[in-house]
This record gives structure tokens, C-alpha cells and sequence, in this order.
């Protein structure tokens, strides 16, 4: 033992020396020596080695007493549990420091210091054990971290509590239900030197997309203040994705960004004897994003050059030191990296959808983690002693976990918490589990009580949902190998971009119908004029309180925005990126925003510049809103928004369909305004088509084909037209059918003249997802693409499949 070393420096050490140093000291050395040199900027720092930890077990004589404490152990035995580990813990924190050992932190501290040019560096003492961060098992907080410990002894003695922290109640339990020796793990200890985020800004990112498993993302989260409280889900954090590919082309593509409360803020202590302090953030930074565009665009090219070292998707810790020049540079620091280790190791071709068949009340809602449903009796438990109340298949409910919690979370039907983001610890924890969590509800723990029956439903995009009672659901699981080519090209039908990279998964040829309504709906919610004339109604709200109300409810939706315009801008992009980086570089057909007036009119402000129509579904939407002069000005910013996708994040597998285009006319006119606002069809391969969903559209198909690109029919409305009803209307609801002669022949006429005009033709409408005989229609009428909703996909897929063999039609590729 005398022969090996008890501390080794970061640029000493490497991925290859985990039975050393550890997981997280490892990936600390391999990124120092290695990254440095491409710019990835890491904190020095030394690592306490496990020969070390192995040297001060030996000269305690402690390793027959702990094994003794924990022989006959039934992890499951909470109090059990609670009380073995409570002694391990002591027995270790009351041994000595060998005196030739704690020479050797000193001296390499001092050397630490001189190198930052400080008598006492601050720096962060955390442990790293020997089996830690494997790419099958996350040890991730296990044991314990220590953060701006300053002086030789403080370190000491951080270490030494950093040793007695192998044995926290969650480490014996989580090797013990990993089949790992507790005997055969070792601990070492990271000192690295802090990075003054206390002052500025941390977090974690992920070179992936938690949630689903996209790979060409980098997701990022933060807030103000030391990382800790991202990390432990002390905070809802600011949120930011990233996309790869055309990031790596010099683009600009954060696909998304969201403001996150970050009602706390962890920042240095006055005192030793309390290192670290959590206080209220101000509210000017709260509702200030906790890092740049540019900062963002970096993180994710650090994400992109460590990933690609390691092979394998990771999961990184980020921090910038403080802006004000007496704290720090401003710059941006990795200080730590290990692989993900719930889909980096998937391998499976299976696709699950998770369904609710039923409804219920819902008592909360937060951030979804995953896409399953859980369900069982609550157990709300809002402190860590009461944990051996909780009985396996109940549901956690709790203010945020970390991970003493992890004994019970591994039995839980499903976890919702108060506090915390997708990357704190219950979201980590209870993906590598494959367990429904609800994280940031902010008021769970009171609107739950203990013994009630709940649902926690995370099949539903980012939004996640509790319901009183079991509500009952399905599981479809769809084997992806299975999934036959089609010559048709089998598209989706997406709305929601929150759901967007999940379905991507699903076998597909792209998206035939992107709708805007969705995001402005629910991600905006006020009318783009309304936002256009803020300064206007600012001034007028002094005399009304329901203007007073419209600019309330704007200034506290946009707090970053001076120009209000541009939070419509920057939503609308955000949305439509999401979808068609997720598709990438698959067609993305984007339908520019097809609202009714009375729908318009539903939004905030929307009362103060939409008409009263008695039958709206055939008044002022689609083509006839954008070249007049009244919402012209809106249409720009819808403009804008496509313009911001293609042109700076890059996405230029985005095209736009125009809706309601009653003439050819109208279509010239809308293509004039498009080019005035940027957006020039055929620049850059911009495409534009037509909805084919009004007669007029069948009868000129072919001037309409000199218009436009190609069709997309929508039969919904080309139904209701032919057959002069009003769809929403239930007393000629039984006539409404898409299958009626007269309609049919009208898609055969429109494919037809597509064909001769050799201009695309396919399909959005509802017919083909709802009726399998009415997708078979349209296979042998020649149709080039049908676009479906999410959830009939794959037997429609299968239904084409066996349409195209009995025609004799093979795939493209055969």
C-alpha cells in the first residue's frame, strides 16, 4: 500500500484510473488533460485517492467493526437501515486522520492556492467513489459534497466526512440492490477549486433529451447561485434546448428556452461553520434568464466536444464564475461529467404509449418526467426521518427529494414533488427506475393528502397531471422492427413541440402538417396585435380596467421584453423549431396559423381587433387574414418567426402551407406578402403549398399548381364545403362523412391534376387516421403522402403496406 500514491493531481489521472480515484475524479482528469486543449474550461484540483481511503480504514482498524455493524443487513428495513449506517458514519467520523495522510492534503492544498495565486483557496470537496458513474448505474449522489471549504484543516476534515459518506443509508442500499460488495467499493475525494457561481450562474445539461432519449439535443438547465440547488431540485430552474447538427454548421439553433422560477439562490456563507446559505432570489433576476444566448450556444459545443470524447451520451455539471470583476472572470466552467445512464444504455426497439382511457379531477400539475402513468394511495412525506412510513406501490409525494430518499423511491408507484426541474434529483432518480414523476408542482403536498387515490398521468407531453382516483389507462407497445417500408410516405400530424421528440421515434417520412394554433394558444395566449400596440393600450389602460387587465396580464408574461413583439417572435419560433429539429432533416410542412375570428378573439386582447362573424368557420381565416391591411402587421411577425428557424437556427427542412386559400388570387397575394416579410419562395429551398380543402381548390387545381408547390387536402373542411354543413353543428352531424361519392371524387380529381402538374399531393385530414378503408382509397388513387395523427401511425402504416403489395407497388428503396 505504501507503493501507491494518496493523492494525485487532475492532469495525473485519466478514465482508466476509476479503481484509483473514482468515477467523477477520473472524468475530472480525463477532461482536464484531454478537453482542455479544445477549450473546454475545467477548475484544477486533486484528487484523495482510494488507496488513501484504504490507509485510513487499515490504521483505524475500522474494516471488521463495519463489517460486524452490517452483517445480516435487510436494506428494506428502513429503520434497520437507518440505524446501521448512523454507526458506520460515526465510528469512521470518530477515527484519526493518519498523520502522514493529512500531510499530504496540506501540502497539496497549499500548492492548489499558490497555483489561483490565494493563501486560502476556496475550493469543493466531493467524494468519488470506486464504482460510481459506470454506464449502467448512476451513483450520483450518493455520497456527500462539500462546497467552499476554505484552510487545510477544513478540508481535512471534509474528506474525512467525505469517507464517512460511503455509508449514507441511499449508498448501502443502492449497492446493495446493485449486487456490489460494500467491501469492494472504495471512496475517494475530489478538492477542486470553487468557481464563484455563488455570483453568477450553474446547472446541468445533458447531451441528450431526458425525457425521450433525442440524441440531437443538448439540454441545459440553470439558475442563479452555486449548482447545488439545480442539482438537488431545491429550485425550478431555467431551461434551454440546443440542436446538434446545425449548431456544428455555425448556426444559432436554441430551439427553447423557458423561464424558470428560481425562487432560491445558494451563495457563500459568513462563516466556516456554514459554508454555504440559501437566500431569496431578488425578483429582477428571476425573471431574468441565468445565462445568454451566446453562453447557451457555448455550454452546447462543450456538451458536443465531451460527448464526442467519451463516445456515449453524459450528463455534465456547468458553472460561470461571478460577473463583478472583484469575484471572478465571468467565464464558464465544466465541473463534472459522467455518462447517462438511463437511455445512453438503451438499446431496445420497442415504443411504448401510455393512454388514459378515462378522467379524473386535477388536484395538481408540474413538469412531466418520462411518459408513463402511475397510480396508487398517496403517502405524503415532507421529511426525510418519516421515510420508513412509506409502503411499496404508494405514491411519493413529498416538497423534493435527494437522495437519502432513494430507499423508498425504488418502491414508489409514481413521485410528485413541490419543488425542483427535469434535471434535479427525484426527475434522474426516477428515470433510471422507469417510474412516473410530476416535479415543480409548488403545491402538491397540500392539495394531496395521505391515503388518497391519485393518478399521476406523464403520457401528455411536458405537462404532467394528478387526478384524484384511479383513472384507467392502456399501454400500447409497438415493436419498431416490425414496422414495414411504404412507398406512400407516411407523415404526422404535430401540434404540441413538447411532444414533438418523442414522436419522432415512431416510423415516419416527416410531418405533413405542423399546426401554429397550439403554440400560440397555450405558449402565448395573447393576440399578436395586442402585443404590436402595447404602447398604445398602456396608455388607454389609465381609463379601462379590461384594457388595464390585457397590458397586466402581457407585462407579466414578457418581463424580458422591451418589445413586445418580439416575445411573440421568439415563442412562435421556439415552437415550430422544436418540431422540425426533432424531424430533422425530414420535411416539416408548417401550416401558417389558421384561427377563426371568434378563436382569435379568445385570446388576451383579442377582443379589442377581431369582428363578431355569425359563422366564422367560413368567415375572415387563413389566406384572406394576411395581405389585409387590419392583420397584415401579425402575419409579419408569423413571418419573422419562420424566417428566425430557417435563417438563423438553420432548419430549412421547414416549409409552409397556406390555409383557406379561396382563390388563386389570394394565393398570388399571400406569396407577395411572404417575400415582402423575407420569406421568398424557392430562396433557400423554401417551398410553399396549398391546403386543398375548399372545392374551388379542386376545380383550379391546375392554376392553383402554378401558385404553389404542391397540395395538402384537408378533409375536414373540403367535407363540410362539398356538402354545405356546418361540422360542429349536431343536427347534420350524421350526414358529415368523408367517405360521401361526391367527396371522393374530388380527391381523385385533385390527385390527379396534381400528377399531371408533377406537383406534390398528400393529405392532413382526419379521414385516413379514422378509417382504414378511406387510406386504402387513397393509395390507389395515387396519393404521395398521408399525414396522421401520433397514435395511428403505425396501422396505418401496416394498412399501406398491404394496400401497395396488393397493387403491386413496392418501396422507393427495393
Amino acid at each position: 500500500m505504501s507503493n501507491e500514491p494518496l493523492i494525485l493531481w487532475f492532469n495525473e489521472i485519466s478514465i482508466k484510473d476509476v479503481p484509483l480515484v473514482g468515477g467523477k475524479n477520473a472524468s475530472l482528469g480525463e477532461m482536464f488533460r484531454n478537453l482542455t486543449p479544445k477549450g473546454v474550461k475545467v477548475p484544477d484540483g486533486f484528487a484523495v485517492t482510494a488507496a488513501a481511503y484504504r490507509y485510513f480504514i487499515k490504521e483505524n482498524h475500522l474494516d471488521d467493526q463495519i463489517r460486524e455493524i452490517l452483517s445480516g443487513l435487510d436494506t428494506h428495513n428502513i429503520k434497520d437501515l437507518q440505524t446501521r449506517g448512523r454507526k458506520v458514519r460515526n465510528l469512521i467520523l470518530k477515527a484519526k486522520m493518519p498523520e502522514k495522510l493529512a500531510e499530504e492534503i496540506r501540502k497539496a492544498y497549499a500548492e492548489l492556492s499558490k497555483r489561483y495565486g490565494q493563501e486560502a483557496v476556496d475550493v469543493a470537496v466531493r467524494s468519488s467513489a470506486t464504482a460510481e458513474d459506470l454506464p449502467d448505474a448512476s451513483f450520483a449522489g450518493q455520497q456527500e459534497t462539500y462546497l467552499n471549504i476554505q484552510g487545510a484543516d477544513n478540508v481535512i476534515n471534509a474528506v474525512k466526512r467525505c469517507f464517512a459518506s460511503l455509508f449514507t443509508d441511499r449508498a448501502i442500499s443502492y449497492r446493495q440492490d446493485k449486487g456490489f460488495d460494500h467491501f469492494n467499493v472504495y471512496l475517494s475525494v475530489a478538492v477542486q477549486k470553487m468557481v464563484r457561481s455563488d455570483a453568477a450562474s450553474a446547472g446541468v445539461m445533458f447531451t441528450l433529451d431526458t425525457e425521450s432519449g433525442f440524441r440531437d439535443v443538448v439540454y441545459i438547465t440553470g439558475a442563479w447561485g452555486l449548482g447545488e440547488n439545480v442539482v438537488q431540485g431545491a429550485v425550478n430552474p431555467d431551461e434551454f434546448y440546443v440542436f446538434k447538427p446545425t449548431l456544428k454548421q455555425g448556426y444559432r439553433p436554441i430551439l427553447s428556452k423557458k423561464l424558470g422560477s428560481k425562487e432560491l439562490r445558494m451563495v457563500y456563507g459568513k462563516s466556516p461553520k456554514c459554508p454555504v446559505r440559501n437566500v431569496k432570489t431578488p425578483k429582477k433576476l428571476r425573471q431574468q434568464f441565468c445565462i445568454n444566448d451566446d453562453e447557451i450556444l457555448q455550454l452546447a459545443k462543450w456538451a458536443i466536444i465531451i460527448e464526442e470524447h467519451y463516445g456515449r451520451p453524459m450528463d455534465i455539471e456547468w458553472a460561470k464564475d461571478g460577473d463583478g470583476k472583484e469575484v471572478g472572470s465571468g467565464e464558464l466552467f465544466i465541473v463534472q461529467a459522467r455518462p447517462e445512464t438511463v437511455h445512453g444504455a438503451k438499446k431496445e426497439q420497442y415504443y411504448e404509449i401510455y393512454k388514459l382511457k378515462g378522467k379524473g379531477k386535477v388536484l395538481t400539475t408540474g413538469k412531466a418526467v418520462g411518459s408513463k402513468i402511475g397510480q396508487g394511495k398517496a403517502r405524503v412525506i415532507e421529511d426525510v426521518s418519516k421515510i420508513h412510513e412509506f409502503q411499496p406501490g404508494e405514491v411519493l409525494v413529498t416538497d423534493m427529494t435527494d437522495p437519502d430518499w432513494e430507499p423508498i423511491m425504488k418502491v414508489a408507484a409514481a413521485i410528485v414533488t413541490n419543488r425542483g426541474g427535469r434535471t434535479c434529483h427525484a426527475a434522474i432518480v426516477s428515470r433510471e427506475l422507469g417510474i412516473p414523476c410530476i416535479v415543480g408542482t409548488d403545491n402538491a403536498t397540500e392539495v394531496i393528502k395521505t391515503g388518497m387515490e391519485v393518478t399521476v398521468d406523464c403520457s401528455q407531453g411536458e405537462e404532467g397531471y394528478v387526478y384524484e382516483g384511479l383513472v384507467p389507462f392502456e399501454v400500447e407497445r409497438i415493436d419498431l422492427a416490425k414496422v414495414p417500408k411504404t412507398r406512400t410516405k407516411i407523415m404526422m400530424n404535430v401540434g404540441i413541440p413538447e411532444q414533438a421528440f418523442a414522436q419522432s421515434q415512431l416510423p415516419n417520412d416527416g410531418v405533413g402538417l405542423a399546426r401554429l394554433e397550439f403554440i400560440i394558444g397555450s405558449h402565448i395566449a395573447i393576440h399578436p396585435l395586442a402585443l404590436l400596440n402595447y404602447q398604445e393600450l398602456k396608455k388607454k389602460a389609465r381609463r379601462d380596467p379590461k384594457i388595464r387587465e390585457v397590458v397586466k396580464i402581457i407585462d407579466e408574461k414578457t418581463p424580458m421584453y422591451e418589445d413586445k413583439a418580439e416575445f411573440y417572435v421568439d415563442k412562435l419560433a421556439q415552437g415550430i423549431a422544436m418540431i422540425a429539429a426533432a424531424f430533422y432533416p425530414k420535411d416539416v410542412i408548417v401550416r401558417l396559423s389558421d384561427f377563426k375570428s371568434n378563436e382569435y378573439a379568445g385570446l388576451t386582447g383579442g377582443y379589442l381587433y377581431e369582428p363578431v362573424e355569425h359563422n366564422p368557420m367560413i368567415g375572415w381565416r387563413g389566406a384572406s387574414r394576411y395581405y389585409d391591411p387590419r392583420f397584415e402587421p401579425a402575419f409579419a411577425l408569423e413571418c419573422k418567426a419562420l424566417r428566425k428557424v430557417r435563417d438563423e437556427m438553420g432548419l430549412t427542412n421547414v416549409k409552409v402551407m397556406v390555409p383557406f386559400c379561396r382563390t388563386v388570387e389570394e394565393g398570388k397575394k399571400v406569396i407577395k406578402v411572404m417575400e415582402k416579410y423575407g420569406l421568398k419562395q424557392g430562396e433557400n429551398g423554401l417551398e410553399v403549398y396549398v391546403m386543398c380543402e375548399i372545392p374551388s381548390n379542386v376545380v383550379l387545381a391546375d392554376e392553383f399548381a402554378k401558385v404553389f408547390d404542391g397540395f395538402s387536402i384537408g378533409s375536414n373542411d373540403l367535407t363540410q364545403l362539398t356538402l354545405g354543413l356546418d361540422r360542429d353543428s349536431e343536427l347534420v352531424a350524421h350526414i358529415y362523412d368523408e367517405r360521401n361519392p361526391a367527396v371522393k371524387k374530388l380527391i381523385r380529381e385533385v390527385i390527379q391534376e396534381a400528377k399531371k402538374a408533377k406537383k406534390k399531393i398528400g393529405i392532413c385530414g382526419q379521414a385516413p387516421s379514422d378509417f382504414p378503408d378511406f387510406a386504402a382509397f387513397l393509395v390507389e388513387c395515387g396519393i404521395d403522402s398521408m399525414s396522421l395523427t401520433p397514435d395511428t401511425v403505425v396501422k396505418t402504416r401496416l394498412l399501406v403496406a398491404e394496400k401497395e403489395k396488393e397493387l403491386g407497388i413496392k418501396p422507393e428503396d427495393e
